[in-house]
């Protein structure tokens, strides 16, 4: 197994991660953005009328994107395993 390939795996296994994470926070931060202007707007400091839209996002987000999550992960991991014949050496 080479350094090159070790950083391969690596670099791939980084951005999969950046991409599922990309998936379930962003539009909890675009939530978090609106929210925080429509606070500043009207002068309202209430810490769940941030929370619970936030959450509310984040579990449509989750459930939206949860089957295309999946199946990102189990084709990498299908790579990985079809590959590490190929890697060992």
């Amino acid at each position: 197994m080479t350094p090159e390939s070790v950083l391969a795996i690596f670099q791939q296994t980084i951005h999969l991660i950046a991409l599922l994470l990309a998936m379930i926070l962003l539009p909890s931060l675009v939530v978090g953005i609106l929210i925080s202007m429509f606070q500043a707007a009207t002068q309202i400091n209430e810490m769940t009328l941030t929370f619970i839209p936030k959450l509310l996002v984040t579990m449509a987000a989750l459930s939206y994107f949860g089957p295309r999550m999946l199946q990102m992960l189990t084709e990498f991991f299908q790579g990985l395993i079809q590959n590490l014949l190929f890697v060992i050496q």
